[in-house]
């Protein structure tokens, strides 16, 4: 059976979907964008401000379904814009260690909200 998860530390979704979804074994969390999850609003701030929002949204929802950075082993990174990919690696790889999670990095026509970078995850209990 799925398990919806959710965090009061992550915006609630936008749409007629689950933030993060359990099923079996894995974890799934749906695109991120950088809102602040008290006003639900984007934050301001450069692609790195945006990427660090980001991945604070997705560990907030990784540590409500009982898992860590450390359990991710695919994210998927949406950019508006393909020239903020360096200072985005630059703020993602903070929050990974090695074996880092296996990643695609494409730059999307637009994104929801207009945002500037949208990641989403999968994440492991094995």
């Amino acid at each position: 059976m799925n398990q919806a998860i959710s965090s009061p530390d992550a915006p609630t979704a936008i749409g007629p979907y689950s933030s993060a979804l359990r099923a079996g074994q894995l974890l799934f969390i749906s695109g991120q964008v950088p809102f602040d999850p008290a006003t639900s609003e984007m934050i301001d701030g450069d692609i790195a401000a945006q990427t660090r929002r980001v991945l604070q949204n997705i560990g907030a929802l990784l540590e409500a379904g009982g898992l860590s950075y450390a359990s991710v082993v695919r994210t998927t990174v949406f950019l508006a814009d393909m020239d903020d990919f360096a200072a985005m690696n630059d703020a993602y790889r903070t929050f990974f260690a090695e074996p880092y999670p296996a990643r695609s990095t494409v730059q999307a026509a637009r994104l929801p909200r207009d945002a500037r970078i949208e990641i989403d995850v999968i994440a492991s209990y094995a």
